[in-house]
């Protein structure tokens, strides 16, 4: 799970590696240079960084704190399959909330509601809800259009993935064989390549429908897999 958790962050921080470039070098300007030689970039940047920051609290926090309690309580299969019904639930509830009005840019976006955002993320610690799914249900009922939630919802996404894996990375090498170790490092890269590959698509999907519905396939998606895999397990 190591493995596949830095697989999955390397792969969000290539692909968004231009934004998280802009992002820190725009907050950096920002906190040094005056205001009357900030430009206006830079200071979108500096913002949307900030609320990556705040909304990261929420989900980090509740984290680190409750993981490993919520995994336990809600470890059976039967369990995650109602929750993943839920999930599919939950992005249909997200597309009849969305505004009708164009979605706010994300440097608009208020930090209350950003946090509001993160506080969704923290949903997906139950397992059979998808974190990048009802992070963007967060977004879009927040104001965000559905490519700027899907920005939103993977950069938020990096650091606490990136966070975890990293924060493992001593017990996986303190308590397995060098065999499995090997396996962890084919996991990561297979992870990596299909993380980084479902992302360029997702991220295309979002950006050609932006003004559809475009969580309903995957809540439909959602509905049946759960569905069926409940009445399996029945």
């Amino acid at each position: 799970m190591v493995a596949l958790h830095l697989g999955t962050a390397l792969a969000l921080l290539l692909y968004f590696y231009r934004d998280w470039t802009a992002l820190c070098l725009g907050f950096l300007r920002w906190m040094t240079t005056s205001k009357a030689q900030l430009l206006k970039s830079d200071v979108d940047h500096a913002r949307i960084l900030l609320l990556v920051m705040g909304a990261s609290i929420p989900g980090g926090l509740l984290g680190f704190l409750l993981e490993k309690k919520i995994r336990v309580l809600f470890q059976s299969p039967k369990t995650a399959a109602i929750f993943l019904v839920a999930n599919g639930l939950v992005l249909f509830g997200g597309e009849i909330l969305k505004s009708r009005k164009k979605g706010i840019p994300l440097q608009d976006l208020p930090m209350g509601r950003a946090v509001l955002v993160g506080l969704f993320q923290a949903v997906a610690l139950i397992p059979g809800f998808s974190r990048s799914g009802i992070t963007m249900v967060g977004g879009i009922v927040n104001g965000l259009g559905h490519e700027e939630a899907a920005r939103f919802s993977f950069l938020l996404a990096t650091p606490i993935i990136l966070g975890a894996g990293v924060l493992e990375i001593p017990k996986m090498l303190r308590d397995h064989s060098p065999q499995i170790l090997h396996l962890s490092l084919v996991g990561a890269i297979v992870s990596f390549f299909t993380a980084w590959l479902t992302t360029f698509i997702l991220m295309k999907y979002f950006r050609s429908f932006e003004t559809s519905k475009a969580l309903v396939p995957f809540g439909v998606y959602c509905l049946l897999v759960g569905s069926a895999a409940y009445w399996y397990m029945s």
